[in-house]
């Protein structure tokens, strides 16, 4: 532990020196603010969640000033690549393909996926009982594109929508059968409250890393290993003096950052 707080002191030296980090340069971040427990907004108006307040403490760590734009997650990357945005923290999971046009970080957690439907509903491994149904995804997600190479050729109809809150209301309307997203907020932003009552998980649990990737991680622009560095240090540092676990605990029971 003393080791940790040593490098983490280093770190921030070195945070303090750089003119990449200087007082008068925000480091811009690009949030979508529509998926709890990730980012929402309060009944106020502002950001709120665990990516928020994660990318709040690694600004604190670094000792520069977070500057917050909010917009929809499929223009998130665009942004960094022409430069509007330094960094996408917004839960966007580290995948080879998105590796080729973004650098990441390393991972702040991890999340498998899963299919809910009706509570009730019988789906097996293969899902063949699914041809034929409207399964509504984020669009430009990982979970997107899974059910695109899987499940749409098995007949199923992917209804891709901007967010995860406008395929819930479809679903509980009727308007979808069933809706495949990642499991840490479709449980918490779904069927934990009222109206996510009557569905439930149903298939397997969605694991493999060619569709999951390796975790979320905050991405940047191609070839800017400085900010990568910086940022990962800064991850490494609130993990060990606790701020990550204190975040951590404000929305979620158990540890969520995996293995």
């Amino acid at each position: 532990m003393k080791t940790s707080h040593l490098i983490a002191g280093l770190a921030l030296g070195l945070f303090a020196s750089s003119p990449l980090f200087a007082a008068d340069k925000p480091l811009r971040i690009g949030i979508e603010a529509a998926y709890p427990p990730f980012a929402y907004k309060t009944p106020e108006g502002n950001i709120a969640g665990f990516d928020y307040d994660i990318g709040n403490a690694l600004c604190a760590q670094m000792q520069v000033k977070c500057e917050w734009t909010e917009q929809e997650y499929d223009g998130l990357i665009p942004s960094l690549k022409v430069k509007k945005i330094d960094a996408a923290l917004s839960s966007i999971t580290i995948t080879e393909e998105r590796k080729k046009s973004v650098d990441f970080t390393h991972k702040y957690y991890f999340t498998s996926a899963r299919l809910a439907m009706k509570e009730g509903t019988q789906v097996d491994d293969q899902y063949e009982a699914l041809k034929g149904k409207r399964i509504g995804v984020q669009r430009a997600t990982t979970t997107d594109r899974y059910v695109r190479a899987v499940l749409e050729p098995k007949g199923v109809t992917v209804v891709p929508y901007t967010t995860n809150e406008e395929i819930f209301m479809d679903l509980v309307a009727g308007r979808l059968d069933g809706v495949f997203a990642d499991t840490i907020p479709l449980q918490l932003g779904f069927l934990d409250t009222p109206k996510g009552q009557g569905f439930a998980f149903v298939g397997p649990e969605l694991k493999d890393p060619k569709f999951v990737g390796e975790g979320a991680g905050i991405a940047v622009r191609k070839g800017n290993t400085e900010l990568v560095g910086k940022l990962n240090a800064a991850i490494d540092a609130i993990r060990a003096n606790g701020e990550y676990q204190k975040i951590q605990s404000k929305y979620f029971k158990s540890d969520i950052y995996g293995d």
